[in-house]
């Protein structure tokens, strides 16, 4: 059984996100443990990337904020060491496929499995071409995470027939970032994913309050924020760390 199912076992799941390296690798392992302390049940660990395409400008200057003070791919699986002497939870990359590919995808994949690393999140790869990394994954026991956005529509059933891990459920159109409300109508596209996996969903993209995470909660088998994480590390640096832990700790306690 896939280790992040753990981290849907008992209730909901908040998964929260940061960029590593942002504003230094320290920071990060200081704020995923705080995370882990204050209710995080699976942490999404963003290696940064010059072009990140999903996200929005807050994400992005995260990135390029970690690549100028810099951090490497191999800097983060450094980290992801450290961190695994003491993180139980399940932990999972999201990056970009040049990352993947500029360090080989093989000996990137069998890294993570070495590393500790569950699953892995690619949203600049289609589902139609996931199989150039799918039998590495397979390979290695990492599970290669699907993403479901509103416009997949007749491709939900299939998408989430061949869910590993989780199924990432994108909130809304667009590129990450907080917005004051989630308008699309998610409950038909969870009913699909319902109807052909049992594999746990959470919704990601757009979520910043607890009211928010709550609602989500309600659909959902947990919640992923990202960029009202990055904006406490953006705005307060090396002193975010338990500011980080409070927002995890009201965001978890909201969705349960």
């Amino acid at each position: 059984m896939s280790k992040i199912k753990n981290a849907f076992a008992n209730g909901k799941a908040f998964i929260p996100f940061i960029t590593c390296g942002d504003p230094n690798l320290e920071t990060t392992a200081e704020c995923v443990r705080e995370m882990v302390k204050n209710g995080a049940t699976l942490v999404e660990l963003g290696i940064p990337f010059s072009d990140p395409t999903a996200e929005g400008t807050v994400i992005q200057a995260a990135n390029l904020r970690a690549l100028n003070g810099g951090t490497t791919t191999e800097k983060v699986f450094e980290l992801v060491k450290d961190l695994r002497r003491d993180v139980k939870i399940p932990l999972v990359f999201m990056t970009y496929a040049n990352v993947v590919f500029g360090y080989g995808a093989e000996k990137f994949i069998s890294t993570c499995a070495d590393i500790g690393i569950d699953g892995l999140i690619l949203p600049d790869v289609p589902f139609e071409e996931k199989g150039e990394f799918l039998s590495t994954c397979k390979k290695f026991g990492v599970d290669l995470i699907s993403m479901i956005a509103p416009t997949s529509e007749n491709r939900i059933s299939k998408i989430a027939r061949e869910a590993e891990g989780f199924l990432y459920i994108v909130s809304s159109l667009g590129v990450t970032g907080t917005r004051n409300e989630i308008v699309t109508d998610l409950a038909p596209i969870i009913k699909i994913v319902r109807e052909n996996t049992d594999i746990p969903c959470a919704i990601g993209f757009g979520i910043s309050t607890p009211e928010q995470a709550k609602k989500m909660a309600r659909l959902s088998d947990g919640v992923i924020v990202g960029s009202a994480i990055i904006k406490i590390l953006a705005q307060h640096g090396k002193d975010s760390v338990s500011m980080v832990g409070e927002f995890v700790r009201k965001m978890a306690e909201a969705m349960n």
